[in-house]
């Protein structure tokens, strides 16, 4: 298929289940942290507003959900159907690792979840919020257990190879690897912020037509608090984790840097724009500034960055790929600050709801953080390769045996399916955003209390429901406070 190999093909269909799948889980751990922050609110103040928001992001999260699981369970066939060489090799390590996922997250997940969704009128308040906390904690969970399994394939320790297979002897060492605590970290705050911006991008667009309510203003507010004060954090995160990437897999810092060759003994630059030519081994056009490579990855104005000279050809990645996902990655993380501090300028002058021009901008910068995302996944991803356990196994070693006409047959399925399945929830995930929350206000007396039969959250047939359906606005705060 287009002169590509089977394995190709294989590292192909991976990647594109896996861009899909992680949006979700992103949005899902983002939403359910907040929905636990905005219940907690509610029955501390008693404002509507924050009763109002919960019952809206409640069915976007049951639709991310949903399609999450779904998402989730192609890509661990995968690995028996498309990796069962690297199964067989590695699955006594990532096989428990994923199996703790599924007893631990999702489990609790699956046994609160439908407290949370369906039973505001049916358990009392303080069982109710314990079990959206518990639905958020499920989130974090199985973050942490995805990351334990992921990062142990990218710096691998507490393990022994007998027989040709992979034995773990330190299960501590094999989920606390080198790299685990700062990737948890850099994706678990990734999810907060792709989160944040996505629920004001939201916002922004209800306010862009006119619709300047309470529970709009909070929304957007909530939102860019978090922009100001998670994103630098972010930043902080990040240089961690580049530099704990350069101690444990400097060749892909290598190809991030688009760096070629330390023979010159100069401190290494900062490449800021170029294009990394694998078959002339030299970063092509390029725009540098001296020292500052050095400066940034190690602190120093005289060490030098590995270059990719130093590995051999068929140990390198694709430097071309991965030094423009990451620098796509940064440039995203550096609108988010701009715009957290932007609005704490408008805040401070008044007009955070009221100017056009930021409205827009937070309008556009929505997809923002998934699309950083999606790029720091590619840069991790492919810099690890050509392993697909670094320095243990090689990705070509933990392929299938099956044809390039299989698996180029597999993947235009995946694709029609993907885009028809998940392309239609994300459009009716969008029907949603662009419904809005229903509010209190106006003449329409809110249904519901203690003691009265009412299912506030139905994710599936929120777009039949009128304007002021007591489904959406839920209860009064009496019943609740």
């Amino acid at each position: 298929m287009f002169g590509l190999e089977a394995l190709d093909l294989a590292r192909i269909q991976f990647a594109f289940t896996i861009s899909f799948h992680i949006i979700f889980p992103a949005i899902t751990i983002g939403l359910a942290s907040y929905l636990a922050v905005l219940e907690g609110l509610w029955l501390k103040t008693g404002q509507t507003v924050y009763r109002d928001l919960y019952h809206f992001w409640a069915k976007i999260f049951a639709v991310n959900f949903g399609m999450g699981v779904v998402s989730g369970l192609v890509m661990a066939y995968q690995f028996g159907t498309n990796w069962s060489a690297f199964s067989d090799f590695a699955g006594s390590v990532t096989g428990p690792l994923l199996a703790y996922e599924v007893l631990t997250a999702f489990f609790l997940e699956a046994g609160f979840l439908g407290v949370m969704l369906f039973g505001w009128n049916r358990v009392g308040p303080g069982l109710h919020f314990f079990s959206t906390i518990m639905v958020a904690v499920g989130t974090l969970i199985s973050t942490f257990w995805i990351l334990a399994s992921n990062s142990w394939m990218q710096t691998p320790q507490g393990f022994e190879i007998v027989d040709g297979r992979v034995i773990p002897v330190d299960w501590f060492a094999v989920v606390f690897n080198p790299s685990f605590p700062y990737r948890l970290a850099h994706m678990a705050t990734a999810a907060f912020l792709a989160t944040a911006f996505f629920v004001g991008a939201s916002a922004a667009w209800h306010l862009l037509r006119g619709r300047n309510t309470p529970a709009m203003r909070k929304m957007f507010s909530m939102a860019l608090w978090m922009a100001l004060l998670v994103a630098p954090v972010q930043a902080v995160i990040g240089d961690f984790h580049g530099i704990n990437t350069l101690e444990h897999q400097p060749a892909k810092i290598a190809g991030i840097e688009g760096h070629w060759d330390n023979s010159s003994g100069e401190p290494t630059p900062l490449i800021l724009f170029g294009w990394p030519d694998m078959e002339r081994e030299e970063t092509r056009f390029k725009v540098e500034v001296p020292y500052l490579g050095s400066l940034i990855l190690t602190h120093s104005l005289d060490k030098q960055v590995p270059a990719l000279k130093e590995f051999a050809k068929e140990d390198r990645p694709n430097s071309t790929i991965i030094f423009w996902s990451f620098r796509i990655m940064v440039a995203m993380g550096m609108l988010m600050i701009l715009t957290g501090l932007w609005s704490l300028w408008l805040r401070w002058r008044g007009g955070l709801f009221e100017s056009r021009a930021f409205l827009y901008f937070c309008l556009w910068m929505g997809p923002s953080g998934l699309i950083a995302i999606l790029a720091g996944w590619f840069t991790t991803e492919i810099g690890r390769q050509p392993w697909v356990v670094y320095g243990i196994m090689r990705t070509a070693d933990g392929v299938s045996a099956h044809s390039a006409g299989q698996l180029g047959l597999t993947l235009v399925l995946f694709v029609v399916i993907y885009f028809a399945v998940f392309g239609a929830g994300m459009s009716y995930v969008m029907r949603l955003v662009r419904k809005g929350p229903v509010t209190g206000e106006g003449d329409h007396q809110h249904e519901g209390g203690p003691g009265t039969r009412h299912t506030p959250a139905r994710p599936l047939s929120a777009p039949k429901e009128g304007t002021h359906d007591s489904d959406h606005g839920g209860e009064n705060t009496e019943g609740r406070a």
